[in-house]
């Protein structure tokens, strides 16, 4: 009787955990999308205006420093440096611009991989 309300004891406890890491969890693309009032598109057009002939590699929508921002990572022919173009989500203003060189990138992958682990 013992062994069965200390397993239904743990068994609780691990539920409990379970579900308040799912609620403190970040939020979906999907979730922080219905917060911007710029839309995607808006926000490419605004950072390819800040980079000449550039073409964007990756984008995403999220949260960093309280700000709801748009993030396009944006590359231009002739090089292996990636532009890093912020766009507020809710004003459509640059927030920041920033090159990363090939071995800035390969450091945020890797810190990146370990932050998912």
């Amino acid at each position: 009787m013992r062994k069965i309300r200390t397993l239904v004891g743990s068994l609780a406890f691990i539920a409990v955990v379970t579900v308040s890491g799912a609620l403190l969890a970040a939020p979906s693309q999907a979730e922080l999308m219905k917060e911007a009032t710029v839309s995607k598109s808006q926000a490419e057009k605004t950072a390819l205006a800040k980079v000449h002939h550039g073409v964007i590699k990756s984008e995403e929508i999220e949260r960093e420093h309280g700000n709801l921002i748009w993030s396009f990572d944006i590359g231009t022919s002739g090089t292996k440096s990636i532009t890093e173009v912020q766009v507020d989500a809710k004003t459509g203003e640059i927030v920041s611009i920033q090159v990363e060189t090939a071995k800035d990138q390969a450091k945020e992958a890797e810190a990146d991989k370990k932050t998912k682990n």
